[in-house]
């Protein structure tokens, strides 16, 4: 009986034990079947990623900063398909090919810049190395063009270095049409001079030293002329107002109108993206979120059913009924967003009385610090970390409140909070930045700072704005839309009103009480 018994324990641990392994097997097969399909990559926080800034911001900060007080640093894990993986890398080899096609359009410009400035030293310089013996001799009128050319050149290395050489603003998809066409010119124009130079001159070794001089005079004269046609072209033609475009940005209908001259489509963009970032406010999709939600909601109440397969009164009272509950959703909506803005009140005036209570603080704590020991006197940033906690948890939920907390970190409040206090600035100024939702430039780059911008025009991107042209500029999160209006032309005409023309008279009536 024991042998038995022992022989079925052995049995039955042996059958877990198999067990054990087919489950580990099994775990271990899943595994790898579910790392073939996605991948984990470990990004430090300070790298965008696909540009998404606003969902990266909400999952890198700590939303209870205000009640801690502490700031965590370190790395985050973003779970990415292959098909993230691709859009990634075509990113990058974009990025790439741009930069290329950058520095390649700089190296052609500075070859065809060092073609013109050297083309007239060259006109100088090759009669004395070629055939020195039969020059004539260069008199007071041939040395006084020597200073002309060098002054001439002197102000014409100046002027292109301060239209052409710049930093570039963006990248456009496009050539500037203008730019190509003033380079091919000057191209033409140098080659032209060589050529007559090489026939005339070179060939029969003219030696007429200063018909030489008063040649490579006329060059530089015409290079500069040039220069100046470059100028109107680039510079003073899109001065003066043609059309006024409206700006819309897809998400949250936020909407700017501006004046713009004769511009082509994507310099037009240009202009546009520039006033964005200084004029729209923040792109805040926390606030999209909300709305979307209580849609969903309001939608999740509705129930379709089959009517065929019920009885007919049955079905229309499910029906009233479902119409009375969407009659009644607008009260939802305006008790909803009177509830909001009873909070968001409440929250601003704490958040108003905690900040003015703490400069308070820091206030005296000047005062009495400028009595004792320069060691306890306290810096900004010090100070700035003293009065904080007093005033975070306030912060803390208002930002909460208005859905701004992704846009402000505990250290950029603690920075701005220091550089109030170095520069003597009121609590008011300090609030400033968080009541009242400041340009987009006004936050850190990484909540803004679009990596790519993508202009969408049915036109040609190098051809002139016209009447009804429409176009957009669309980032990773939204769009902006883009339509003009030519400013129409205005006739005015003059009356002259004589001064010896104004004339009254008092009437008086029996009923007046003059």
């Amino acid at each position: 009986m024991n042998q038995v018994t022992l022989i079925i324990k052995i049995h039955l641990r042996n059958s877990f034990l198999y067990a054990k392994i087919c489950r580990d097997h099994h775990k271990s097969r899943s595994k790898d079947s579910r790392s073939e399909k996605s991948v984990t990559i470990n990004t430090p926080p300070a790298e965008p990623l696909l540009g998404d800034s606003a969902v990266r911001s909400e999952q890198l900060q700590d939303d209870n900063w205000g009640e801690t007080t502490t700031a965590v640093t370190g790395t985050s894990e973003h779970s990415l398909s292959q098909e993230d993986i691709v859009r990634i890398t075509k990113d990058l080899e974009d990025s790439v090919g741009l930069n290329c096609r950058r520095y390649f359009t700089l190296t052609l410009a500075v070859i065809l810049g060092l073609l013109v400035f050297l083309t007239p030293l060259a006109f100088l310089v090759l009669p004395h190395l070629l055939w020195p013996e039969k020059l004539q001799s260069c008199g007071t009128a041939c040395e006084g063009l020597f200073i002309s050319v060098a002054f001439k050149l002197l102000i014409l290395l100046l002027a292109v270095w301060a239209l052409f050489f710049r930093p570039p603003r963006a990248g456009l998809p496009r050539v500037f049409v203008f730019r190509a066409l003033l380079a091919v010119l000057v191209l033409l124009f140098v080659v032209s001079y060589w050529l007559f130079y090489g026939v005339r001159i070179l060939d029969t070794q003219d030696d007429n030293y200063q018909g030489i001089v008063q040649y490579a005079v006329s060059l530089v004269d015409a290079l500069l002329f040039i220069h100046y046609l470059a100028i109107v072209l680039l510079e003073l033609r899109q001065l003066q107002p043609c059309f006024s475009v409206c700006v819309t940005r897809s998400t949250d209908g936020e909407t700017r109108h501006y004046n713009l001259g004769q511009l082509s489509i994507q310099r037009a963009a240009l202009a546009i993206l520039e006033h964005y970032y200084c004029d729209f406010p923040v792109h805040n999709p926390a606030l999209l979120s909300a709305s979307k939600s209580r849609a969903a909601k309001h939608l999740a109440g509705l129930k379709v059913y089959n009517v065929d397969g019920m009885a007919h009164s049955q079905s229309r009272a499910m029906i009233a009924a479902a119409a009375r509950r969407r009659d009644t959703s607008h009260n939802e909506l305006y008790y909803e967003e009177a509830e909001h803005e009873r909070r968001v009140r409440k929250r601003r005036a704490r958040l108003v009385v905690a900040v003015e209570e703490a400069f308070t603080h820091i206030k005296r704590m000047q005062e009495e610090e400028q009595k004792k020991a320069p060691g306890d006197v306290m810096d900004p940033r010090e100070a700035a970390q003293a009065i904080f906690p007093s005033m975070a948890r306030a912060l803390q939920k208002y930002l909460r409140t208005t859905k701004q907390q992704h846009c402000h970190s505990m250290e950029s409040i603690q920075q701005h909070l220091a550089f109030c206090i170095t520069n003597n600035m009121t609590p008011k100024a300090f609030l400033e930045s968080y009541l009242t939702p400041g340009p987009t430039l006004q936050y850190s780059r990484d909540h803004w700072l679009a990596r790519q911008w993508t202009l969408i025009s049915e036109a040609s991107v190098t051809s002139g704005l016209k009447d009804g042209t429409i176009f957009l500029l669309k980032c990773v999160d939204f769009s902006l839309v883009v339509i003009s209006k030519k400013i129409p032309y205005i006739q005015m005409s003059e009356e002259y009103i004589d001064p010896k023309s104004h004339k009254f008279v008092l009437r008086l009536q029996s009923e007046t009480s003059v």
